[in-house]
C-alpha cells in the first residue's frame, strides 16, 4: 500500500481542498451540501460507483428499513419532503437508493463526488496543517479538514472458515451483493448467519430456492415488522404530520417514533402485562423493543418475562418443536442484542425446502469446492450467502491507515478500545471529524446524521469566522466524555452479552474482549452535551 511520506507536497503548498469527505452515503451527501453552503472547496471520495452508502452496498434480497420510512429520510429540505412519496412504511433498498439518488440530483452533489475512489491512507501533516489522503490507485490529495462519513456498520466480515476460496459455485457477502439480478429458482442455497441481514435474506431466498439450508450459530430474538403499503391519501396525511414526526424523533430516547413506556413491568397485573406485550407484538416497527416497559433492558426479572413471551410466540409459529427450540436464544435475553424485524421469518422453517443446522451442535469444519462440511456431514450447494455481519463501529476506521500527530496510527491508539470526544473527534488527530464515530448517538441513524453534520458545520463556520485552521480534542475533554459513556451504560443487561454492542466479533482479531463500545445514553442527552460544547465556543477543544 502506498502511504503519504514526510516532506511530501502536503508540506509545501495550500491544500487542494478545504475539506475531503470519505463516503457518499447519507452523512457524506448532507455534509457536502452543508459545507458547500459555507463556500468551502469540498470533494467527496467514494469507493463505489454511485451514491447511497449503506443503501448502495447492501442490495441483498429483502434489504429494507426497520425505521419507519417517513422518520428515516432527511428533514432539512421542505421541497424534498413535499415532492417525495414513500410507498411502504418500511422502504425496500431499491426505493431508498432511488431516494438518495434524487437527493444527489436535486442538490447537484455529484459534481463534487469522486467515485471509484477507495481511501487507503490519511496522514496528518502538522507543518501544513493539512491531511494528505491516498487512494487505492496511488493518487493523492490534500485538505485542511478530513470528515469521515464511513458509517458504523460498513466493514463486512467473513467467518474464519478454512477453504472459503475453494468453493466453485457462486458466493457473496450480503453487504457486497452483485448488481445484476440473482435468481434462486432450482438452486441449492446456503445462508450462513441469522442476524438482521440474515433474517431478511432468508425470508426471500426461501420463496423460490430449490432448497435452503440455514446455518445458525446464535439465534436472535426477532419481532414482526408488520410492513404495509402507503397510498397517496396516507402519504398526504404523513406529509402534513412531518413537523410532528420529526419533533417526536427529537424527543425520544433513540430518535425512533417509539419510546419506552414509563411504567415498570411489575406495576401492572400479569393479565395487563400479557395484553400489553400482545399489543406491541402486533404493531409496526421497534415498539416491542424500544416502546416496552422501561425496565425490560435493565431488570433481569422483567427481561425474563418479555423473553418468555416472545419464546411462546416462536413456539406457536414453528410447527416442529425441536426446530422452534433451536430458534429461541438461550444465551441472551430479548432486546439485549440488536432485534431483527421479520416478515413470516419463523414460518420459513415450516417449509419442506428449508433446513436449519445448529452450528453449536455441528460446527462447520471447512468450505469445500462442492459446498461445505460440518462435523456431521457434507453439504452440496450452488450458492453460499455469508450473512455474517460487520466489524462494527471501528472496523471501517481500522481499514484505513489514519495517522495523526507524530505519525501515531489510529488503529494502535484504539487497540484497547476507542476513545473519542463526543464521538466526533480523536485527541492527536487534528482536523479529523467523524460524523458517526464511536460514541455518537445511533438509534434511528439519519436523525443522528443530521444533528452531527450541523454540529460539524457550525464548528467549521466558527473557525472560519475566527481565522482558525486547527482543531483537536483535549485529553480532559476525552476523559470526561468517556466517563459519561461508561456511566450511560451502567446497569444495562446488554453489557453481559457478546455482541457488537459490547465490541465482540469472533471473526476479527483483537475483538474477543467485552468493552463499552458504544454510547448507550439518550439522543437528547447526547445533543445537549454537544450543544454545551458549542455554546462555550468549543473550549473543551484546542482551536488555533
Amino acid at each position: 500500500m502506498t502511504s503519504p511520506q514526510d516532506g511530501s507536497a502536503a508540506e509545501s503548498k495550500r491544500p487542494d481542498f478545504d475539506a475531503l469527505i470519505i463516503g457518499a452515503g447519507m452523512s457524506g451527501l448532507f455534509q457536502l451540501h452543508r459545507l458547500r453552503g459555507l463556500g468551502m472547496r469540498v470533494r467527496v471520495l467514494e469507493a463505489g460507483t454511485g451514491v447511497g452508502g449503506t443503501w448502495y452496498w447492501n442490495r441483498y434480497p429483502g434489504a429494507r428499513f426497520d425505521s419507519e420510512s417517513y422518520s428515516y429520510g432527511y428533514s432539512f429540505s421542505q421541497e424534498l419532503l413535499d415532492e417525495w412519496d414513500w410507498t411502504e412504511h418500511f422502504a425496500p433498498q431499491p426505493e431508498t437508493l432511488r431516494y438518495l439518488n434524487r437527493v444527489a440530483d436535486k442538490f447537484d452533489l455529484r459534481r463534487d463526488i469522486q467515485f471509484n475512489s477507495r481511501v487507503t491512507a490519511a496522514h496528518w501533516h502538522e507543518a501544513a496543517r493539512a491531511w494528505e489522503v491516498v487512494l487505492e490507485d496511488g493518487s493523492r490529495s490534500t485538505a485542511r479538514f478530513l470528515v469521515t462519513a464511513i458509517g458504523p456498520l460498513s466493514a463486512p466480515t467473513l467467518p474464519r472458515i478454512d477453504g472459503i476460496e475453494s468453493f466453485q459455485g457462486q458466493s457473496c457477502h450480503t453487504a457486497r451483493w452483485p448488481k445484476e439480478p440473482v435468481r434462486f429458482e432450482g438452486k441449492r442455497v446456503a445462508v450462513i448467519g441469522t442476524g438482521a441481514t440474515g433474517v431478511q435474506t432468508i425470508q426471500e431466498v426461501a420463496k423460490t430456492a430449490k432448497s435452503l439450508t440455514v446455518f445458525q450459530r446464535t439465534p436472535n430474538w426477532c419481532a414482526p415488522l408488520h410492513n404495509g403499503k402507503i397510498d397517496k391519501g396516507e402519504m398526504a396525511g404523513i406529509r402534513d404530520r412531518y413537523p410532528e414526526i420529526f419533533r417526536r424523533c427529537q424527543e425520544t430516547f433513540a430518535c425512533f417514533l417509539h419510546t419506552a413506556d414509563p411504567r415498570s413491568t411489575f406495576e401492572v397485573t400479569a393479565e395487563e402485562r400479557e395484553a400489553f406485550f400482545d399489543k406491541l407484538y402486533g404493531e409496526r416497527g421497534f415498539g416491542i423493543w424500544v416502546g416496552n416497559f422501561n425496565d425490560i433492558l435493565t431488570d433481569a426479572r422483567a427481561n425474563a418475562l418479555i423473553s418468555d413471551f416472545v419464546a411462546r410466540k416462536i413456539r406457536s409459529r414453528v410447527k416442529d418443536p425441536k426446530v422452534a427450540e433451536k430458534l429461541i436464544p438461550k444465551n441472551h435475553g430479548f432486546g439485549t442484542r440488536r432485534v431483527p424485524l421479520e416478515t413470516r421469518y419463523y414460518e420459513v422453517y415450516n417449509q419442506p425446502n428449508v433446513e436449519l443446522v445448529d452450528l453449536t451442535e455441528t460446527p462447520i469444519e471447512r468450505i469445500t469446492p462442492e459446498g461445505l462440511r460440518t462435523t456431521d456431514r457434507d453439504f452440496a450447494f450452488d450458492m453460499i450467502v455469508y450473512a455474517t455481519g460487520f466489524d462494527a463501529l471501528t472496523g471501517a476506521f481500522d481499514r484505513i491507515d489514519f495517522r495523526g500527530t507524530g505519525g501515531q496510527r489510529l488503529k494502535d491508539k484504539w487497540a484497547e478500545g476507542a476513545e473519542t470526544f463526543v464521538g466526533m473527534s480523536v485527541e492527536g488527530f487534528p482536523n479529523m471529524l467523524m460524523l458517526l464515530g464511536p460514541h455518537t448517538a445511533l438509534g434511528n441513524i439519519p436523525r443522528s446524521i443530521e444533528y452531527n453534520v450541523e454540529w460539524v458545520t457550525d464548528l467549521l463556520r466558527h473557525m472560519r469566522a475566527q481565522g482558525l485552521t486547527r482543531v483537536d480534542a483535549t485529553r480532559e475533554g476525552v476523559e470526561a466524555w468517556m466517563k459519561a459513556v461508561h456511566e450511560a451504560a451502567t446497569g444495562l443487561l446488554s453489557n453481559d452479552v457478546n455482541s457488537w454492542f459490547t465490541g465482540i466479533n469472533t471473526n476479527v482479531e483483537g475483538k474477543q474482549t467485552r468493552r463499552i463500545a458504544r454510547y448507550s445514553g439518550s439522543a437528547p442527552a447526547y445533543r445537549a452535551r454537544c450543544d454545551e460544547v458549542a455554546a462555550a465556543n468549543y473550549r473543551e477543544m484546542v482551536l488555533s
